[in-house]
């Protein structure tokens, strides 16, 4: 049986998933090392969640090697593992939506218990750990209100604090982003930068497909597109013209303006730049 690296987060070697005949990842191999925090990256379709699906044992590869937290899978406890992953998307929003008498407080305690309301008996300490994440994430004024009351970047920023909740070793943030105004998107963006930069956090695993949302402190990139890897590794390397054009499809400028990256997208009418939809008239 080969062994992990004991800094190894994630380890995946030659993933191969196929799905009615169509091949959604196609040799996958990544590794994720302690200390470092990464951007993965590539249109819709391109193969992104499935590898999430992978590396949280909701989808089995049909060959290849997967290792997460020093964990071989086949030869782990997957619920028992999944306790020290936290997930965040957007179509978590959803899931609370019913839940009207839910306070952002008692939102964020469930997470303890990975569970869709409270339903455990929970300790002082626990709540407060559930306060100090809220002023973590300067929402602690919202912590008596009605989860649904919230604005929408009020609401992601109290699922990752839910997601903390349980200490998670590894966090992933799938689009966090996703249908938010532009004010709503940089202050989360600004919250997270603050979370990566404090010390003895999770290690980051940041989804989207817009660049600039790729914030200073996360250190390496997985460019993906049609379930292949186009390259990995540090952002300044892999964050390159060519490579991100053969990720999305487009001929693109790209350019760094305080740590974060910025694309052009080069159109036969000029050159529009992204911030933070690119749209082309």
């Amino acid at each position: 049986m080969s062994q992990t690296n004991s800094s190894s987060v994630i380890s995946v070697k030659n993933i191969d998933w196929k799905r009615n005949g169509k091949q959604i990842l196609n040799e996958v191999s990544w590794d994720v090392q302690m200390g470092e925090h990464w951007a993965l990256l590539g249109l819709n379709g391109s193969g992104k969640t499935s590898l999430l699906k992978v590396i949280t044992g909701y989808q089995w590869p049909n060959s290849g090697e997967v290792s997460v937290l020093e964990k071989r899978f086949g030869k782990t406890n997957i619920p028992e593992l999944r306790k020290s992953i936290g997930w965040v998307s957007a179509s978590l929003d959803d899931q609370f939506q019913t839940r009207l008498s839910d306070t952002t407080l008692e939102i964020v305690l469930s997470g303890k218990f990975a569970s869709i309301g409270l339903y455990e008996e929970i300790t002082e300490g626990d709540v407060e750990r559930g306060k100090q994440l809220l002023e973590q994430f300067k929402i602690r004024h919202l912590a008596d209100q009605s989860i649904t009351s919230l604005s929408q970047g009020e609401k992601r920023k109290a699922m990752i604090a839910r997601a903390l909740m349980a200490s998670p070793r590894l966090l992933i943030l799938d689009e966090p982003c996703n249908g938010l105004d532009i004010y709503s998107k940089e202050e989360l963006l600004s919250t997270i930068e603050e979370m990566i930069a404090a010390p003895d956090g999770p290690t980051l695993l940041y989804v989207t497909h817009h660049i600039e949302e790729i914030v200073p402190s996360i250190s390496h990139a997985l460019l993906i597109n049609s379930g292949n890897v186009i390259a990995k590794g540090d952002k300044k390397t892999t964050l390159t013209e060519s490579l991100l054009e053969k990720t999305f499809n487009v001929p693109m400028s790209l350019e760094w303006e305080n740590e974060r990256p910025w694309i052009r997208i080069k159109l036969d009418k000029g050159i529009v730049k992204q911030f933070p939809h690119v749209v082309s008239t």
